[in-house]
C-alpha cells in the first residue's frame, strides 16, 4: 500500500487557479457550463471515445482540486472512473430549446462533486433530430481562451493541421490591453503589489493614503489598482440583491455574424462594441419593465481579458484579467449607447487594469480566508454583471462525426454578482446567452427576446448612415421616438 500511494502525483496549483478554487459559493458555484447541439444523433459509445481519446490526453482532468491548509494542489485520482463523468440523460415532453434550457439550468445550479476531478459531460441523446451535449468543468482548471483548445482539440474540421494551426492563432487574437511582452512582465510586478495591498486587509483599504502607498510600487501600477479600489459600488436595481442557489440559463436565436461587421463597420466601431452596446439596450428594455427608474444610470460589467502569450495557448490555468466596462443602461438613445460603450472600451485597451486585477486575483488565492472574502465581496460590489465575448472558429466543427449546428457557454460569476452575458461567434453566427441568478431574474429570455430588437436598431442606424453618407442624429432621434423601450 506504501509502495502504491507513493506514486500518487501531487502538483502546487496556481495562485490564480487557487483564487478561481476557492472563490465557490453556494450562491454561485465557480463552473463553466457550455452547451453543443448537434444534428445527428451521438451515441453514449461515441462519446466515451471522444473523451477517453482526446479530453483525457490532458492529464490535467485526471486529477482532483485539493485544497490544504498550506495551499492547494493537484492530485492525481487513483480511483478515477470516466462513467462517473460521462453521464446520459433525458429531456422531458417535446424536448425542445425550452427543455434543454430548463435541464441546462439544472445542471448549472448543481454542484461539482470535490472528491473527484471537477468535470462532467451530460449527453442528451435525442435532441431536434440530433442530440446535446453539456459540459460542465470547474473554473480552476481553465480560463475560456484554454478551453476553446481543449473544444478544438475535442472536434474534427476539414482542413490540413495547418490551417487547424493558423485557425487556434487567430483565436487568441482579441482585442489587447498591451502588447503581450509587457503584459508578461508586468504581472510579476501587480502580484507583488496585490499582496501588499492585501495584507493590510480592511484597513488599507480604508486608508486615504492609500494612493501614496501605491505609488511607491510606480505611478502606472497604483492609478491602475487605485482606480479599481475607488471605483463606487454599483447602483442598486433589480439586478443586484441577495442571491439565491438555482441558476437560470437561456440563449438567443443567433445573428450573421456578417451583418454585425457591416453595421460596425458603417459605424466605426468593432464587433464587440456593437453587442456590449445591444446588450445593454436589451437590458435597459428589461429593467424599465421591471419597474426601475433608470434616467442616467450606469451599471457595470467585468470582462475577462486575455494574458497568455500564444506559445503557451495550449497550457490549461487561467492567465486573464479583468476590466470594468460601463453598461450605459440608463441611456436612451441607441447611437449615444453604442458611442459610450466604444468610448470605454477605447479608454480600457489603453490601460493596464487586466493586469493589475490579474496580480490582485493571484494575492486573494494565497491570502487568508477572511481577507479573501472580503476582497471578493468588495470587487463583486463594483459591476452587476460578467460579460465574456469568445471568438469562435468561423467555419463547421464536427463531434463524434456528427456536426456541431450551434453551440452556447456561460461563465461563473463571483461574489454576489448574479448575472453573466455570454457572446460567441461560430461558423458565421454570433450566439448571445445569460445566466443569471433565479432571485434576481427568474426570466432570463425577457432579456433574451430583447437582444435582437436592439441589434436591428443598430442596424437601421447602420443603413441611414451609409444614405446620407454620415450618421444623421435626426434617424436617431425618430427612432427613439417610434420605438418602445418595453
Amino acid at each position: 500500500m506504501a509502495k502504491a500511494s507513493s506514486k500518487v502525483r501531487k502538483e502546487p496549483m496556481s495562485r490564480v487557479d487557487t483564487a478561481w478554487l476557492r472563490m465557490e459559493r453556494a450562491t454561485n458555484l465557480m463552473m463553466i457550463t457550455g452547451v453543443l447541439m448537434l444534428e445527428t444523433p451521438l451515441g453514449i459509445r461515441e462519446l466515451r471515445k471522444v473523451i477517453e481519446q482526446k479530453f483525457l490526453s490532458y492529464p490535467r482532468f485526471r486529477q482532483k482540486a485539493v485544497d490544504g491548509p498550506t495551499g492547494a494542489f493537484w492530485q492525481d485520482d487513483t480511483d478515477f472512473d470516466l462513467d462517473w463523468h460521462i453521464r446520459l440523460t433525458a429531456l422531458p415532453g417535446k424536448g425542445g430549446k425550452r427543455e434543454l434550457e430548463r435541464l441546462t439550468s439544472q445542471l448549472a445550479s448543481t454542484p461539482l462533486d470535490k472528491s473527484k476531478p471537477l468535470w462532467q459531460f451530460h449527453l442528451v441523446e435525442r435532441f431536434n433530430g440530433g442530440s446535446a451535449l453539456i459540459a460542465r468543468i470547474h473554473h480552476c482548471y481553465a480560463d475560456g481562451i484554454a478551453l476553446v483548445q481543449v473544444l478544438l482539440s475535442l472536434t474534427e474540421m476539414q482542413l490540413d493541421d495547418k490551417r487547424k494551426a493558423a485557425l487556434a492563432k487567430r483565436w487568441l487574437k482579441k482585442e489587447e490591453h498591451a502588447p503581450v511582452a509587457k503584459r508578461v512582465g508586468a504581472i510579476d510586478r501587480y502580484m507583488k503589489l496585490g499582496n501588499k495591498v492585501l495584507e493590510k486587509g480592511m484597513d488599507l483599504y480604508r486608508d486615504p493614503t492609500l494612493a501614496a502607498v501605491l505609488a511607491n510600487e510606480g505611478v502606472e501600477i497604483a492609478r491602475e489598482i487605485g482606480h479599481a479600489l475607488a471605483l463606487p459600488d454599483d447602483p442598486e436595481t433589480v439586478l443586484k440583491g441577495r442571491l439565491g442557489v438555482s441558476k437560470r440559463v437561456a440563449w438567443a436565436e443567433p445573428l450573421a455574424l456578417d451583418e454585425v461587421k457591416s453595421v460596425s463597420k458603417a459605424l466605426h466601431c468593432t464587433v464587440n462594441d456593437i453587442l456590449l452596446a445591444s446588450a445593454s439596450g436589451a437590458l435597459r428594455s428589461y429593467l424599465l419593465e421591471r419597474g426601475e427608474s433608470i434616467d442616467g444610470v450606469t451599471i457595470r460589467a467585468t470582462v475577462p481579458v486575455n494574458l497568455r502569450p500564444l506559445e503557451h495557448a495550449k497550457q490549461l490555468g487561467n492567465h486573464f484579467g479583468l476590466v470594468f466596462l460601463d453598461l450605459p443602461v440608463g441611456e436612451a438613445n441607441p447611437m449615444r449607447r453604442l458611442e459610450r460603450v466604444a468610448d470605454c472600451m477605447r479608454v480600457l485597451r489603453k490601460s493596464r487594469q487586466a493586469v493589475a486585477t490579474f496580480g490582485a486575483l493571484a494575492a486573494v488565492g494565497m491570502a487568508p480566508e477572511a481577507v479573501q472574502a472580503f476582497a471578493l465581496e468588495m470587487f463583486s460590489r463594483k459591476a452587476s454583471a460578467v460579460a465574456t465575448n469568445v471568438p469562435g472558429p468561423q467555419m463547421p466543427l464536427y463531434f463524434g462525426g456528427s456536426r456541431i449546428s450551434d453551440l452556447m457557454f456561460w461563465v461563473p460569476q463571483t461574489g454576489s454578482i448574479g448575472l453573466g452575458i455570454s457572446i460567441l461567434s461560430y461558423n458565421g453566427q454570433v450566439h448571445f446567452g445569460l445566466i443569471a441568478d433565479a432571485r434576481l431574474m427568474p426570466d432570463p429570455d425577457s432579456v433574451i427576446r430583447r437582444f435582437r430588437p436592439e441589434f436591428e436598431k443598430l442596424l437601421y442606424l447602420a443603413l441611414m448612415a451609409r444614405w446620407e453618407g454620415e450618421f444623421c442624429s435626426e434617424a436617431a432621434e425618430a427612432l427613439l421616438e417610434e420605438s418602445t423601450d418595453v
